[in-house]
């Protein structure tokens, strides 16, 4: 079955970095969109950044563009979230997904969520 197992969360200052990793299984990688998602206390999840099936087309949200960087591995089926410049309002869960398009029909798997804290 499909498996997303987020790593890298954690608790740090304002203005440093972190870096989420997603390890995926049970499905194609090379085949599924990979994105990352977040959700904070009392929000809708919300899509931060997205890339292509091969990394050659990346999308983010308005408020992390120029901070945060998301990158994929087909060969070690992994995709990666560098976050840079980190700010309070970044504070929530994030979750991998990936979306695979099988005879016209959209199926989005989730991950269980790492959470980054970004506090003083």
């Amino acid at each position: 079955q499909v498996q997303l197992v987020e790593s890298g969360g954690g608790l740090v200052q304002p203005g440093g970095s972190l870096r989420l990793s997603c390890a995926a299984s049970g499905f194609t990688f090379s085949s599924a969109t990979m994105s990352w998602y977040r959700q904070a206390p009392g929000k809708e999840r919300e899509l931060v950044a997205a890339i292509s099936t091969t990394g050659g087309g990346t999308s983010y949200a308005d408020s992390v563009k120029g901070r945060f960087t998301i990158s994929r591995d087909n060969a070690k089926n992994t995709v990666s979230l560098q976050m840079n410049s980190l700010k309070p309002e970044d504070t929530a869960v994030y979750y991998c997904n990936a979306r695979r398009i099988i005879i016209a029909t959209k199926y989005d798997y989730f991950g269980q969520g790492t959470q980054v804290t970004v506090s003083s």
